[in-house]
C-alpha cells in the first residue's frame, strides 16, 4: 500500500483507512473525557490528534499529487470528511472541559514541562478559536463561518488562476499570437512577464489583472466572514487572531517591522527603478515611463546584461547525483546525518522514478524516511514543497513514531545518456525543500502536534531559508558541483557573480513583497475597510510600492496567498531575517562547523513547534532580536560583495 499503508493499496483503502481512524478517534474521546486530569490527558489528545493527521496528512498529498484520479478523489473525500470531524471536535464541549480541567488545576499544570504544558496550550487555543467559550447559538455560527470561509477559500484559489478571454480584435494584429485562440477569443492566462514585447506584457497585466465582479465578491465576502469569525471568539481583527503564538506576535509588531524595512529600502529601491527606466529608455525610447509590467522585465535584463549568467554554462556542474552528495555531505558534516537509498515495496510508491531516503543519525541510528518525488510528469503540480505525511512522536510503547514526508520537485527528465542537471534556481530549491525535510526529521518532540514543521508561519520557513545560503556558498558548492564529463569543478569567480547577480534589483523586488504584505494587514485589519479592496490596493501600491496604479486592474483577485497566509504573507520576509542572521553570526565563517551545526540542532530543531519560536531564536543567537536587528539583517544582504564587485568592473 501507498507509504506502507496497508488499506491504500487501492482508492476505495481511503475509505477503510478513514473508518479506522473515526472509530479510533471516538474511543480516545470517550477516554479524554473519563481520565481525571494530568499527563495523560495531553497524551490522549495528542493520540486523536495524530489517529486523525495520519489519514488527512496523508490524502492531503494524495490529492494533489497521485498520477490516478480515482485515488485523488478518493483523498479529497477523506480530507474533506476528516475535516468535518476536526471542526465538530473543536466544537465539542465535554472534550473541551477535560482539558479546562487539566488548565485550571495549577498543582498538576506546575508539575508538567514546558513541551506539555504547551502542547496542552496549544489544544486549547484551537477550541477557543472555534469559539467554544460561547453560547450555544454563536458556536453554531462559528461553525458556520468556518464552513462558508473553507468554501469561499477553495472559490477564491480557483478564481486566481482562471484566465480571462478577450475578443482578438482589440489587440493589434502582430501580438495576437502571444495568446491562445479560441474562436473569435484570445485566452490571457498570466501576466508574460518575460516576454521582450513591451505591449505583450502591458497587454497581459490589463487583461489579466481586470476586475471580475464575481471573484471580487468572494474576496470581499471571505475578508467579512474572517474578520466576523475573529471578533465573534474574542479578538480585534483577523489579524489579532492569526498571528497569536507567532515569532510577531500581533499586528503591531508586524506594522512596525514592514515600515521600517520599507524607509530602509526606499532609497535603494529608488535606485533600481531609476536603472530600469534608463534600460526601458534605451530599449523603447517613444514610452519610457516605468510600469508594474516592467519591473520583473527589465531587472531581469538588467541582470543578463551586468553579469550574464546563462544557467546552461551552470547546469552540467550541478547533476542530481552530485548535489544530493553535496546535501549528504553537509549533513554528514553538521549534524553527523546520512541519507540512505531505500528499496520500496510494491504499491508503496505513487510513480516509478520516487526515491525513498532514510535518514540515519551516526549514534542515533534511523530518524525517519524522505520520500523524493523530484520529475515532473503529466497532471502534477508546478510547485515545489514539502509535506509532512506522518509526523514524529513518542508512542505509547516507549517507540518513537518515525516521521515520513515528501518532497516535490518538478525537474526535467534527463536527455538520454546524460544526468538530471539542474539549473542554479533548482539546486538552490532542492536545498530549500531538504531544510523543510530536516525540520521534519529533527524535530523529534514527544507530541505530533507540534513535530517538525508544525510550528508558526513566520518560523516554519527558518530552517529552508537558512539552507539557501549553504547553497550559496562557495566553499559548500566546491564539495560537490563537478562538471559531470570531465569533473572539473565549478570555478569560484563563477559562484560568485552567481550570488552577485541576484543582488541586481533586489532592493525592488523586496519591496513589492513588503508592499503584498502591508496589503494582506490591511485586508485582515479593522473591517468594515475603510474603501474598496481594489481603492484600497491603489492607495497602498503608490504609497508602499512606487509604480503606479493601473486604472480597471484589480491584483489582489489573483493574489492566493491570501488564502494559506491569510494576515501572515510577512512571514517569509521575517524568516529570512532570522536565517540571515543565524548564516552571518553562526555559520559565515564556517559552515562545517560540527559545534554550531549541534547547537542548531539543539536550539532550533529539535523543538519543532513545542517551543515558542523567539525563544528558539534567542537561544540560537544568544540575544533576543529586536526589529530593528530583522530590517537590518535583510537590507545587509542587499550589499554588493565588494571583492566580487571589484573583478568584475
Amino acid at each position: 500500500g501507498l507509504f506502507g499503508v496497508p488499506e491504500l493499496i487501492c482508492p476505495e483503502g481511503f475509505q477503510e483507512a478513514q473508518d479506522k481512524a473515526l472509530q479510533e478517534s471516538e474511543q480516545l474521546v470517550q477516554k479524554a473525557c473519563s481520565t481525571p486530569p494530568g499527563p495523560e490527558t495531553v497524551m490522549i489528545f495528542d493520540q486523536l490528534s495524530d489517529s486523525l493527521c495520519r489519514v488527512a496528512d496523508l490524502a492531503d498529498f494524495v490529492k494533489v499529487a497521485h498520477p490516478d484520479f480515482a485515488f485523488r478523489e478518493a483523498a479529497e473525500e477523506a480530507c474533506r470528511n476528516i475535516g468535518t470531524v476536526v471542526e465538530k471536535l473543536n466544537t465539542d464541549v465535554e472534550l473541551c472541559q477535560s482539558l479546562r480541567c487539566l488548565l485550571a488545576d495549577e498543582t498538576v499544570m506546575s508539575s508538567l514541562d514546558p513541551e506539555t504544558r504547551r502542547v496542552a496550550e496549544l489544544f486549547m487555543f484551537d477550541f477557543e478559536i472555534s469559539g467554544i467559550h460561547l453560547d450555544e447559538e454563536k458556536r453554531k455560527k462559528a461553525v458556520e463561518l468556518n464552513v462558508r470561509i473553507l468554501d469561499l477559500c477553495n472559490e477564491f484559489l480557483i478564481g486566481t488562476h482562471l484566465p480571462n478571454k478577450i475578443d482578438k480584435h482589440v489587440l493589434p494584429e502582430h501580438i495576437r499570437y502571444n495568446f491562445t485562440a479560441e474562436g473569435n477569443y484570445l485566452q490571457v492566462a498570466g501576466l508574460h512577464a518575460d516576454c521582450p514585447d513591451d505591449l505583450v506584457r502591458e497587454a497581459a497585466y490589463k487583461i489579466f489583472l481586470h476586475s471580475n465582479a464575481q471573484q471580487l465578491g468572494r474576496l470581499e465576502e471571505l475578508l467579512a466572514s474572517r474578520n466576523s469569525l475573529a471578533q465573534l471568539v474574542g479578538y480585534d481583527t483577523f489579524a489579532h487572531r492569526a498571528l497569536q503564538g507567532t515569532m510577531a506576535k500581533n499586528p503591531e509588531t508586524v506594522r512596525q517591522f514592514l515600515e521600517k524595512l520599507s524607509e530602509q529600502l526606499s532609497k535603494r529601491t529608488q535606485k533600481d527603478f531609476e536603472m530600469m527606466t534608463k534600460m526601458k529608455m534605451k530599449l523603447n525610447p517613444q514610452n519610457s515611463m516605468l510600469m508594474p509590467w516592467d519591473h520583473p522585465y527589465y531587472s531581469g535584463v538588467l541582470r543578463a546584461e551586468r553579469y550574464n549568467i546563462d544557467p546552461g554554462l551552470y547546469c552540467p556542474f550541478f547533476s542530481l547525483g552530485a548535489c544530493m552528495e553535496g546535501l549528504n555531505s553537509l549533513f554528514s558534516q553538521l549534524l553527523g546525518i546520512s541519507l540512505y537509498a531505500e528499496q520500496t515495496k510494491r504499491g508503496e510508491i505513487w510513480s516509478e522514478d520516487v526515491r525513498k531516503l532514510a535518514v540515519v543519525h551516526e549514534t542515533e541510528g534511523l530518524l525517519g524516511y524522505i520520500y523524493c518525488d523530484f520529475f515532473q510528469r503529466p497532471d502534477k503540480p508546478h510547485q515545489d514543497c514539502h509535506f509532512t505525511v506522518r509526523g514524529g512522536r513518542l508512542k505509547e510503547n516507549g517507540e518513537y513514531q518515525l516521521p515520513v514526508v515528501v518532497l516535490m520537485l518538478s525537474l526535467p527528465h534527463s536527455a538520454r545518456g546524460a544526468p538530471t542537471l539542474l539549473s542554479p534556481g533548482m539546486m538552490e530549491n532542492l536545498f530549500h525543500e531538504m531544510g523543510h525535510a530536516m525540520h521534519s526529521m529533527l524535530g523529534r518532540t514527544r507530541y505530533q502536534h507540534v513535530t517538525g514543521t508544525r510550528c508558526p508561519t513566520d518560523f516554519a520557513e527558518v530552517p529552508s531559508i537558512l539552507m539557501e545560503y549553504f547553497a550559496n556558498d562557495y566553499r559548500v558548492v566546491n564539495q560537490f558541483a563537478r562538471h559531470y564529463k570531465t569533473g572539473q569543478p565549478l570555478p569560484k569567480n563563477m559562484v560568485s557573480r552567481l550570488c552577485e547577480s541576484k543582488k541586481v534589483c533586489a532592493a525592488a523586488d523586496m519591496q513589492l513583497q513588503v508592499f503584498y504584505a502591508v496589503l494582506d494587514q490591511i485586508y485582515h485589519g479593522k473591517h468594515p475597510l475603510k474603501k474598496s479592496t481594489t481603492e484600497i490596493l491603489k492607495e497602498t501600491q503608490e504609497k508602499v510600492y512606487g509604480l503606479p496604479y493601473v486604472p480597471n486592474t484589480a491584483w489582489q483577485l489573483r493574489f492566493s496567498h491570501l488564502v494559506g497566509y491569510g494576515a501572515k504573507y510577512y512571514s517569509y520576509l521575517m524568516s529570512r531575517a532570522v536565517a540571515s542572521m543565524v548564516w552571518k553570526q553562526c555559520f559565515a565563517q564556517n559552515p562545517f562547523d560540527r559545534a554550531m551545526g549541534e547547537r542548531y540542532r539543539r536550539e532550533m530543531l529539535a523543538h519543532g513547534g513545542g517551543k515558542e519560536p523567539i525563544l528558539m531564536v534567542q537561544g540560537m543567537l544568544q540575544k533576543s532580536p529586536s526589529v530593528e536587528d530583522f530590517v537590518d539583517a535583510l537590507v545587509s544582504d542587499l550589499d554588493h560583495d565588494f571583492e566580487t564587485f571589484i573583478m568584475d568592473s
